[in-house]
């Protein structure tokens, strides 16, 4: 009896038909492929010019290839780096009134010489017979003055105060497209060092904004692995970078299509004048690829070094409920909900609910501290600031024992503000550049209360930039619970 084929025959016809459709299929995906990069690459390229401050090759900054073993050759190699960009950039760029806020342009009203110190640069706050040593790190593309007033503050309460500016930053937006995480935290490290020896044996807190945040719990991380590091006895966060969009790995292959192509306009996410004197208004694509990679490191330091995280810092974190950047279940997420319960407390900032805005909202971050605050299990304390339904505005504080408390601010919602942002946390309401209606007298650009009135499509920056929330109206409340956390002298 004949048995079966199991073999299954195709006829040399059908099978041509199948080649066939599998490379015109082929062919389409390749071409639509084509289309694509094509279509990318000229939207990409229908931007501005790039200016002398994206390109220049500022060499004279600090790597881990410096091998400096002292933050006094930090420093040396930081004034050699602001020789380096006065020569090849504001000695290159005019002077005049179509200058007037080109941060680049000498005696503009964004040139950061107008004001008595360049807040660029790193900065050291020192007090005789500090009670407290206290390191703090700026955000992406920010620089030292976005901690400058806090640190003023934690000085003039006991502690000494030494501002870094993280490599790749407070010079030109071309400082970012080379840097590298390990760069930054080689920086962290050696300022850590320098600073654990000028307070002797008092203890130390590292203070980290947004990417300064995934800097802080780098190094926090690190002492646990290295007991030559000086250990933080507490770490205090605002809108901490722990969670960036997947995109950004992406990102980095848009600035490697360009260098094939030799399109520079590829290497940038934004290109836009830079009118603020503290901080890039360009972004460059491979400070996305940093933050990605940083926040990566991150979370597998925190899976190998699991056994010994109850040994962590005491963490205190201020994040806006509708952070654009890093958002509060990001926090808990990728942070809260990956360290043992020891102390650790997230202070979240609602939307002003007097603001009639609720049937607006994308999002209502209550859906997200609801739900927080219900949770049995929850591993650290939680405090919400809002003015829920009533006029003043409280600080409603749950443990993660259940224990529950009300605090009033002296702090209010100010008129026509619905909302916080990642920007605004370490601003205060009279910050001269960044501050709103009550800022002090500024020797330079005012940026806190602009609101620009015209056609849509003329100017250079956009109607979000301007009307994005520059100033935190509680940051009082936010300064209170600062020096409280570090057990310094209230003034």
């Amino acid at each position: 009896m004949n048995q079966p084929s199991s073999a299954f025959h195709v006829s040399p016809k059908l099978a041509n038909l199948l080649v066939q459709a599998l490379r015109h299929t082929l062919y389409a995906t390749l071409g639509g492929a084509a289309v694509a990069v094509v279509v990318l690459v000229h939207s990409l390229q229908d931007r501005p010019a790039l200016s002398v401050w994206h390109q220049v090759d500022l060499d004279e900054e600090f790597t881990t290839d410096s091998h400096s073993s002292q933050f006094s050759e930090y420093l040396a190699i930081e004034e050699r780096l602001f020789a380096q960009l006065n020569d090849e950039v504001y000695a290159r760029v005019p002077t005049g009134n179509d200058q007037q806020i080109n941060r680049y342009s000498r005696g503009s009203l964004a040139d950061p010489a107008r004001w008595p110190r360049n807040w660029n640069r790193s900065f050291e706050l020192t007090t005789e017979d500090p009670e407290a040593g206290v390191l703090l790190l700026h955000g992406l593309s920010d620089s030292p003055y976005s901690l400058r007033a806090l640190g003023e503050t934690l000085r003039n309460a006991g502690a000494s105060v030494l501002g870094l500016r993280i490599p790749g930053h407070g010079t030109a937006p071309a400082g970012l497209l080379n840097a590298r995480w390990q760069d930054m935290a080689a920086a962290v490290r050696l300022a850590a060092r320098h600073l654990q020896t000028e307070i002797a044996d008092k203890p130390l807190y590292v203070v980290g904004y947004s990417n300064g945040g995934a800097l802080a719990i780098d190094y926090s991380l690190a002492t646990l692995a290295d007991p030559s590091l000086p250990r933080p006895q507490g770490v205090v966060l605002l809108s901490p970078q722990v969670g960036v969009t997947p995109l950004a790995f992406f990102a980095s292959w848009q600035r490697r299509l360009g260098y094939m192509l030799g399109l520079e306009q590829l290497a940038w996410n934004t290109i836009a004048p830079e009118y603020d004197p503290f901080k890039y208004n360009s972004f460059a694509i491979n400070a996305g690829d940093i933050a990605h990679r940083l926040t990566n490191h991150i979370q597998s330091q925190l899976t190998q070094l699991n056994d010994k995280l109850l040994e962590m810092p005491r963490i205190l974190v201020f994040q806006s409920g509708v952070d654009a950047t890093v958002s509060a279940p990001a926090v808990v997420e990728h942070l809260f909900n990956r360290l043992p319960e020891n102390g650790h407390e997230l202070v979240l900032f609602d939307v002003n609910r007097n603001a009639n805005i609720t049937s607006l909202l994308r999002n209502d971050p209550a859906d997200v501290f609801g739900p927080m605050l219900d949770r049995s299990d929850r591993g650290f304390d939680l405090t919400i600031v809002t003015n829920g339904n009533r006029s003043q505005v409280i600080a409603r504080r749950q443990t993660s024992a259940g224990v529950t408390s009300e605090t009033v601010l002296n702090s209010v919602w100010p008129p026509g503000v619905y909302s916080l942002t990642h920007i605004a946390l370490p601003f205060a309401p009279d910050d001269p550049v960044y501050g709103g209606p009550t800022a002090a007298p500024s020797p330079g650009v005012q940026l806190g209360n602009i609101a620009l009135r015209g056609e849509r499509g003329v100017l250079a920056v956009s109607g979000d930039t301007q009307l994005r929330m520059h100033w935190n109206p509680f940051y009082d409340h936010l300064e209170t619970r600062i020096v409280e956390f570090m057990a310094l002298p209230q003034n």
